[in-house]
């Protein structure tokens, strides 16, 4: 998931070169024109964006009192959110292309439950094994390498709890996330202390990782559909890792109205309709690899490429995938104790 962002500097104030009234709080790189075009021909700019580098950082910001009119966390944080006063409810019927939204998607329940929405899904994408196709035999590459004495300082997986660990669960076969049992936190804590001993570093931004596997560093990572991009784009023979027998993890992230929002209703909306727009989802499945939430979008993007990446029977793809949904807490505290214990070599 996203909860390891590129590096950003997170500041309180308006960037430069925004239009209009609206104030956006999210990911760094997510002020890319090319996701809210319709916005921009309206208002003439932007909106102003502030940056945090992850969820944690940025509910600690709203809760201390930042304000914003719109966020952007994942469906992981939403009831946490919600539950702590910082959002208001979306009118769906302002939405244009709401029922253009992926059905697996939008009956999430953390997108809408109790008869309110609470996030309108923008982007989701996947975490899987990444190979340097030249180191690693694509045939036999599976997720139990990662802990395969023979991949010593091969290996680099996510300095991120969830990340981690939907790795480990995938690996010793937990079949449904939010279901995670104390148990199986314990199986899937061992299968990481045995992938620590191979790992050369947790990387913390795609760049960082990217660079590493260029340069030939390491042959294989837990990492987002922007690596592959990045290095097909350089001309690395790299490929995710789509097999049923091997398994990929699926995350969500949309945008959230604040209630700490002052800007009109009418200006919010229109930022939101730009997100969910199909020239929006082209654009996001054509240059950063990730999957959009408009089902239309799919058909818009290069046919080629969509194949490339398993989109090409939607349902298929969203059916073998493991969402990361809400964890319960305490199942989410234990994974936060031990991957901290992992990483110190315990």
């Amino acid at each position: 998931m996203k909860g390891i962002a590129l590096a950003a500097v997170l500041c309180g104030s308006a960037g430069s070169g925004s239009a209009g009234d609206l104030s956006v709080f999210d990911w760094a790189g997510y002020d890319d024109e090319g996701f809210f075009g319709a916005y921009v021909q309206k208002y003439g700019g932007p909106p102003a964006f502030s940056f945090y580098a992850d969820e944690e950082e940025a509910f600690n910001k709203l809760q201390a009192g930042f304000s914003a009119d719109i966020a952007h966390p994942c469906i992981g944080s939403v009831f946490k959110w919600r539950d702590a006063g910082l959002l208001k409810p979306i009118d769906a019927t302002k939405i244009s292309d709401w029922n253009s939204i992926l059905p697996q998607i939008s009956a999430l329940k953390e997108v809408q439950s109790d008869g309110k929405v609470w996030m309108v899904p923008f982007e989701w994408g996947n975490t899987g094994l990444v190979i340097r196709t030249d180191k690693v035999d694509e045939a036999t590459a599976n997720l139990q390498l990662f802990a395969d004495p023979s991949m010593a300082g091969r290996v680099s997986i996510p300095d991120g709890v969830e990340d981690a660990y939907l790795l480990a669960a995938l690996a010793t076969g937990v079949t449904d996330w939010a279901a995670m049992t104390p148990e199986d936190v314990t199986k899937a804590s061992d299968f990481l202390r045995a992938v620590h001993k191979n790992v050369r570093f947790y990387w913390t931004d795609s760049g960082q990782l990217t660079a590493a596997m260029t340069s030939g560093e390491i042959d294989m990572a837990w990492a987002w559909n922007d690596a592959e991009v990045t290095l097909i784009g350089e001309d690395i023979p790299a490929k995710m890792i789509r097999r049923d027998d091997v398994g990929i993890a699926s995350w969500v992230c949309g945008y959230v109205h604040l209630a700490s929002g002052t800007t009109p209703d009418e200006e919010v909306y229109d930022f939101l309709n730009s997100t969910l727009s199909v020239d929006s989802g082209k654009y996001i499945l054509e240059t950063w690899g990730y999957a959009h939430s408009n089902a239309k979008a799919f058909k818009a993007a290069d046919q080629e490429l969509m194949a490339s990446y398993g989109y090409s029977d939607l349902d298929a793809f969203i059916a073998r995938s493991m969402f990361a949904t809400t964890l319960k807490p305490e199942i989410r505290d234990q994974m936060i104790k031990e991957f901290e214990r992992i990483k110190a070599g315990f």
